[in-house]
């Protein structure tokens, strides 16, 4: 729970915030709290949503930080949960504009569907993200000359200006790789994905050239899938596995379809794709030979 700070102390949620600068965090942050508050009081989903005029699923939205907070309803539910002391709830009520702030990927919001947008936030806010590919290069490692060809596929009647919007909004996500205190990208890459000239040959060559530079990164792991795996634990197709440092957030696997995407964060969803990443990290080609994979690929593009 939140306690009150003297003045000009922070919070451990505002430090949160301001260290990872996702307002996606701070509103899961702000919606386990409202939720361990509610559940203390043994109060139902129905309970809560009927003191805000509202349903069972916009709260349990709210506690997921699935949805932005109205100051109003926060003190209406601080009220129901018995919170009487000013200070804390001074404390919890100071972090929802905050909670509401948008991200720099609203700039955005006219490319940027909602299902996506909240794994943008919680890119940012990630100190690690592990992920398989089996059809294209993760985005955060792709050329802008790639990306293009990328979203062309996508968009194959998008205008220009469309089209490089939703380039410069990758290579905008991109820069979380080389900030103070980057995350850790560690990605498992189906051959497959390696050797499709996506964009033609010399886009892919180029795309290659630039895994072997981002792979000298510290924080940043490629590993190559090879043919030779045969089948494998991720026969279900690509995913992440995001991790974050405060305690509070679970692990989220982020699935992605044609027009919609699906958050895992149940104990038993993310237990079986971290199986799933630690073998797929045994059967592909071992990080120290990475370099030499990619060579040989693109000798052979």
């Amino acid at each position: 729970m939140i306690t009150a700070r003297a003045e000009g102390d922070e919070t451990p949620l505002n430090l949160m915030a301001r260290e990872r600068g996702s307002s996606t965090v701070l509103r899961i942050l702000l919606g386990s709290q409202l939720r361990r508050l509610r559940e203390s009081r043994g109060i139902t989903l129905e309970a809560a949503g009927h003191s805000i005029r509202a349903s069972h699923s916009k709260i349990s939205r709210m506690e997921l930080g699935r949805v932005s907070f109205r100051a109003r309803d926060v003190a209406d539910l601080l009220t129901l949960y018995g919170v009487s002391d000013e200070r804390e709830r001074e404390a919890l009520l100071s972090l929802v504009s905050q909670a509401n702030r948008p991200g720099w990927w609203h700039n955005y919001d006219d490319i940027l569907p909602n299902w996506f947008e909240a794994y943008v936030g919680l890119e940012e806010a990630a100190t690690r993200i592990r992920c398989y590919e089996v059809q294209f290069v993760p985005g955060l490692l792709q050329t802008p000359e790639y990306a293009r060809a990328v979203v062309l596929l996508g968009h194959p009647d998008g205008v220009e200006e469309e089209v490089q919007r939703r380039v410069d909004l990758r290579m905008a996500r991109q820069k979380v790789l080389g900030r103070a205190n980057p995350p850790h990208l560690w990605a498992v890459v189906d051959e497959a994905a390696l050797r499709r000239p996506l964009g033609g040959a010399e886009v892919m060559r180029g795309q290659i050239r630039h895994l072997i530079e981002a792979i000298a990164s510290p924080n940043i792991t490629v590993q190559v899938m090879p043919f030779s795996a045969g089948g494998h634990a991720a026969a279900g197709g690509p995913f992440s596995l995001l991790r974050f440092s405060e305690r509070d957030l679970p692990d989220v696997v982020y699935l992605e379809q044609l027009t919609s995407a699906i958050y895992l964060d149940k104990r038993e969803d993310l237990d079986r794709y971290q199986a799933v990443m630690e073998r797929l990290c045994i059967d592909a080609v071992p990080a120290s030979e990475t370099k030499k994979a990619l060579t040989a690929i693109l000798a052979e593009l």
